[in-house]
């Protein structure tokens, strides 16, 4: 008679029941998320909601009383906000005039687009992904967890390099260590999606957000504007943060869940999973990559560091308000594209004009799918500030908020709970924060919130929930790469494994924002106000 400790994978009932009960949450999960449209059928179906509606509010009568002091920039000499109807002939005449300006004037598409043009020829030059590389290959193994962590965060800069480069490198590397490769994956995949919005650098995500937080600002204050700067210092905390957490989660909770790697579960011949280490060429081009990033930088650095720096604010000479800030991501542009061009002409992945404006050509063909989706966004976003619908139930919301006594910074939990949530089943960043900004931004304004700490909060929520949603677009390629280590991986085991990182993330990062803002009352960026005064 045997003695043996039956485990889970043996089949003890509580464990089946509880696998059970997880499936079934999965299985929901994938069905609120496969009955929801394209993002993009989706916010076609909210400008045609948004026009029938405003035409029922306007015939109800639906009104709110402004709470902005009288003699304030747009408020009304009655200090009544109405509903302005689309569904008449002047609101029709407004689409129809508007559509075009609409698309062409939101400030996210010009931005995002900008950043990227940079941001590709560092990546289509190899650079960034020799970066990834250098990074982890090069640590100890004492620090091989953490620095697949950090690097995994930091490759959030080109998106789609962390999922196709780091992930299986990750996997491999843990596995050439004696490591189970699934956790080396975990690890990875925790960095890059749940830390999607740390980093130590400003990325194309900041100017993106930023530029939808401004007009939903802008409903309560319309000079309001929000840089991409507006949350560096806290994403660069989070770095850190989450690099340790997710650490701590990868060696004392998921490695020893997966146990001594079993080869044979593979379906793949593991004796041709070789890890390409980099040649002498690669680390040339980082060194000198490296060095024009130095040069670059000091060259900014004169523009703005002294006091009479020509990029200071011609007025005031100060840093804040300055055509530095508000040309930020032109320098994103600049300090990727140029040393990812030399890092290119040095190991001859790059070596004139035309290569460069291949690889910008290359990233904007991929774009297709975010102009499209940006079009009909700023469509919403436009018509809902039109209509006044997103100032009347901000005001009203916010005045349930102060009938509850909900208007402390505990708020902000209930916040980063409910965009956590949305984005189970809505897992792009854009379309969520475009549909959740106009009613959240104006509604914590009104209770004393600076734009710039809403924004950081949602940062959070939105981050957290991408590592167990099947609805994340790049969910299944993590798992195809989980079934050449595990044969038999299904979507409950991928989620099951990373949930831990979802929780302890969720946890560590909302203590770090209550810290970080309430506790020391430190910014989360560059000039960020913590509380909005009118």
């Amino acid at each position: 008679m045997s003695n043996a400790v039956k485990t889970p994978a043996q089949g003890d009932d509580s464990s089946q029941q509880s696998k059970g009960w997880f499936n079934r949450f999965l299985a929901t999960v994938e069905f609120l998320g496969n009955m929801l449209p394209h993002p993009i059928t989706l916010f076609a179906m909210f400008c045609v909601a948004i026009v029938v509606f405003s035409g029922i509010a306007d015939w109800f009568g639906l009104s709110a009383i402004d709470p902005r002091p009288v003699g304030s920039a747009g408020r009304d000499p009655d200090g009544v906000i109405e509903v302005v109807s689309l569904l008449s002939a002047e609101g029709l005449q407004k689409i129809v005039t508007g559509l075009v300006t609409n698309f062409t004037g939101f400030a996210p598409l010009g931005t995002v687009l900008v950043a990227l043009l940079g941001v590709s020829v560092a990546e289509h030059s190899g650079m960034l992904s020799a970066a990834m590389r250098g990074m982890v290959m090069g640590a100890s193994k004492r620090l091989v967890t953490f620095m697949v962590v950090f690097a995994a965060i930091l490759s959030n800069t080109a998106s789609e390099l962390g999922y196709v480069v780091l992930i299986p490198l990750a996997a491999m590397i843990f596995h050439s260590l004696g490591r189970h490769p699934l956790a080396g994956l975990a690890a990875a995949f925790a960095g890059v999606s749940g830390g999607y919005s740390a980093n130590l650098l400003l990325g194309t995500i900041d100017p993106l957000l930023a530029g939808i937080t401004t007009p939903a600002a802008q409903m309560i204050d319309p000079n309001y504007q929000v840089g991409p700067e507006a949350n560096w210092y806290f994403m660069m905390i989070s770095v850190f943060l989450i690099a340790i957490v997710g650490t701590l989660v990868t060696e004392k909770i998921v490695e020893p869940r997966l146990g001594k790697y079993n080869p044979d579960e593979a379906s793949i011949d593991l004796n041709d999973n070789n890890i390409q280490h980099l040649s002498d060429k690669e680390r040339s081009g980082l060194k000198w990559a490296g060095v024009s990033l130095l040069v670059v930088s000091a060259l900014l650095a004169l523009t703005i560091v002294p006091e009479n720096g020509i990029l200071r604010h011609p007025e005031t000479g100060a840093v804040a308000g300055s055509p530095f800030l508000k040309g930020i991501v032109v320098f994103i542009f600049v300090t990727f594209a140029i040393p990812g061009f030399v890092y290119g002409r040095v190991v001859g992945t790059m070596k004139n004009d035309r290569d460069v404006i291949d690889a910008m050509s290359k990233s904007m063909s991929s774009m297709g799918m975010y102009i499209v989706l940006v079009f009909f966004a700023a469509q919403f976003v436009a018509f809902f500030k039109w209509t006044n619908l997103g100032t009347i139930l901000a005001i009203n919301g916010a005045a349930l908020l102060q009938t509850l006594s909900l208007t402390g910074p505990e708020v902000f939990v209930l916040f980063i709970l409910m965009c956590a949530m949305v984005n189970l089943t809505l897992g792009s960043s854009s379309a969520q924060w475009a549909v959740t900004a106009p009613i959240f931004v104006p509604m914590l304004m009104l209770i004393g919130y600076a734009p710039e700490t809403i924004q950081a909060a949602y940062r959070i929520g939105d981050s957290v929930t991408n590592l167990i949603t099947p609805m994340m677009s790049y969910f299944g390629l993590i798992l195809a790469v989980a079934t050449k280590y595990k044969k038999d991986m299904g979507i409950g085991t991928l989620v099951a494994t990373m949930l831990p990182y979802s929780m302890f993330f969720l946890i560590g990062w909302v203590a770090l924002f209550y810290i970080w803002v309430f506790g020391f009352g430190f910014p989360v960026g560059p000039n960020s106000p913590i509380y909005y005064t009118p």
